[in-house]
């Protein structure tokens, strides 16, 4: 389940997507499969090949794409959320964190 997100927030999310930017969407998530995680980053891009080649850098691999709807996507979790979204330097991404657990 997401939420702490507005719908002009995942409207903008989408459009860049679509528009085959490499687009950065993090919210908070509750999962029973992930209990000690409750945030996670959406990496999209509706060109799979530029989201593969941006995911390799980050050891990040294809199958791991969700590609069931209209905006093929990473989702990170955890350490590695945070690792990418500092080396990305995606403050106000990391800005949602500070409130929440992010160790996996």
């Amino acid at each position: 389940m997401a939420f702490g997100i507005d719908r002009q927030q995942l409207r903008e999310w989408k459009k860049e997507v679509q528009s085959g930017n490499i687009a950065f969407l993090t919210h908070y998530w509750l999962d029973d499969r992930f209990p000690n995680v409750n945030t996670v980053t959406k990496v999209g891009c509706s060109d799979i090949e530029k989201l593969v080649k941006w995911g390799k850098q980050y050891g990040l691999r294809r199958e791991w794409i969700h590609s069931r709807d209209d905006y093929p996507h990473f989702d990170l979790l955890g350490e590695r959320q945070v690792e990418i979204l500092k080396k990305e330097q995606r403050f106000e991404q990391l800005s949602r964190l500070k409130n929440g657990k992010h160790n996996s």
